[in-house]
């Protein structure tokens, strides 16, 4: 009997793919959402990045804390405890009443999410010690995530417009029956609130120091401690550093782009919250298609050659998203050959990551190694929300004249977030155009850094995993 044919291994993978569906319904449900949120609890465009960013900084809070728990004190243990947790807190952001309890409900939700996500990859990686059979669970965990992102936008859709946007996170609770944190919630306040503060006021330099000073503290602890969360000494590690700039470029590019593809939908095309929903299947159904094929690729070509590809098909899928954008005519149809390209690439990039980084290290610092991969992805996911809503947001502004300051940037702000109503929304139009121009730009831009970043980092002895233990002797 093989490993993937054991009924415990299968049901440690169904119980496993189920949350893993669960956790990316909750990624692309939620941005569907927002323009909901923002009419029924009064948001503005800060409140909107917050309710997503207080969920990935809360992630990122937990990921290699959790991880080294899991290694110490039982996988399955803590995977039960968090999955309880996150339905709990669903059920919190589902009858928030206003935008702070909200977001404070989506940072409880994040804080279980992360410690269930760390607990999956760990669970699969001590579950199936053959490499084969390795493979196989992750490509199907891959699947059943990937079934939660493609399809969480029309489920998010669908669900405000049949129900109410409560339902987006009530839906969750009956399917579940510091250092490092203050340093992410330091720069990401800092560019978010950084225009409104002014970024060289004393108030935001402070901010941005502190949270440097957080990163410093956290480096120097981590390195002095007998059993860190953060194992620096697995960076030398050339093909879990080659899949960490992997991880943190898919979420400069391709996943803090969901949160404002729906923007583009609703304000430059006018689409209601259904059909913008399915427009958005388009970006996230590849995902759900590619993994299986993405780690065939890589048992074949190994994925140093897989990885640095994936992330430059993301790129190649923002420019040409980027040019289907700025037609005079544009719809659906112009960005759906970026949308697809962008969803192959994450595809090829996404499962292979985790399985080449767990697999660099030893199965015993396999916790460890998932707390790191998904703490890159966190961080980066968490500050590129607040940059990419920066960068939209100044793009917005520099498309408009006549108009000076303050109300400069708050008409700015009302039109980044998809508002239109002005004395000229033809003008208003074209300026959200430039900025989600200036927004692809930046994402495809960043993934093919990230590409070239990785590729360089696996070397060229890419057929080589070298582990920790080598490190060390």
């Amino acid at each position: 009997m093989t490993a993937l044919h054991n009924p415990r291994n299968l049901i440690a993978l169904a119980a496993v793919c189920l949350s893993s569906m669960m956790f990316g319904l909750e990624i692309s449900s939620v941005p569907a959402s927002l323009p909901a949120l923002e009419r029924v609890l009064h948001g503005d465009f800060q409140d909107l990045q917050w309710v997503m960013n207080a969920y990935t900084i809360a992630v990122t809070s937990v990921l290699m804390a959790a991880g080294t728990l899991a290694d110490r004190f039982g996988r399955k243990r803590l995977f039960v405890i968090s999955l309880a947790l996150f339905g709990v807190t669903s059920l919190l952001c589902g009858l928030a009443g206003d935008m702070p309890t909200m977001i404070a409900g989506r940072f409880l939700q994040g804080a279980a999410g992360g410690v269930m996500l760390i607990c999956q990859v760990a669970v699969l990686t001590s579950q199936f010690s053959d490499p084969a059979e390795r493979v196989r669970a992750f490509a199907a965990w891959g699947v059943v995530f990937g079934i939660g992102l493609g399809f969480g936008p029309i489920v998010g859709s669908a669900i405000v417009a049949l129900a109410s946007w409560q339902w987006v996170f009530l839906v969750h609770g009956p399917l579940a029956l510091l250092t490092l944190s203050l340093a992410v919630l330091g720069t990401v306040y800092y560019i978010t609130q950084g225009a409104d503060m002014g970024f060289s006021s004393p108030a935001a330099l402070a901010i941005l120091l502190l949270s440097l000073a957080c990163l410093i503290a956290f480096v120097l602890i981590e390195r002095r401690v007998a059993h860190p969360m953060f194992d620096f000494s697995v960076l030398r590690i050339r093909a879990f550093s080659g899949a960490m700039f992997a991880s943190a470029g898919m979420n400069v590019s391709f996943w803090p782009l969901m949160i404002y593809l729906p923007v583009y939908y609703h304000g430059v095309l006018g689409y209601d919250d259904v059909k913008a929903g399915w427009s958005l299947l388009a970006y996230t159904l590849p995902t759900l298609v590619v993994p299986p094929i993405a780690e065939r690729l890589a048992h074949r070509f190994q994925p140093g050659w897989v990885i640095p590809g994936g992330m430059f098909v993301i790129g190649a899928g923002f420019f040409l998203m980027l040019w289907g954008s700025s037609l005079d005519h544009a719809s659906w149809l112009t960005l759906l050959p970026g949308c697809v390209l962008a969803g192959i690439g994450l595809g090829l990039t996404n499962t292979t990551v985790t399985n080449t980084s767990t697999a660099a290290v030893p199965a015993a610092r396999a916790g460890m190694a998932s707390g790191i991969d998904m703490s890159a992805r966190m961080i980066s996911l968490a500050i590129n929300i607040a940059v990419m809503g920066l960068i939209l947001l100044s793009g917005v502004a520099a498309a408009l004249n006549g108009v000076e300051g303050g109300e400069k940037l708050q008409l700015a702000a009302s039109i980044a977030s998809g508002r239109l109503g002005t004395d000229d929304p033809d003008g208003a139009r074209a300026a959200l155009v430039q900025g989600f121009g200036w927004v692809l730009g930046y994402g495809g831009a960043s993934a093919w850094l990230f590409a070239l970043g990785s590729f360089l980092t696996f070397g060229a002895h890419r057929a080589a995993r070298p582990r920790l233990e080598a490190v060390r002797s």
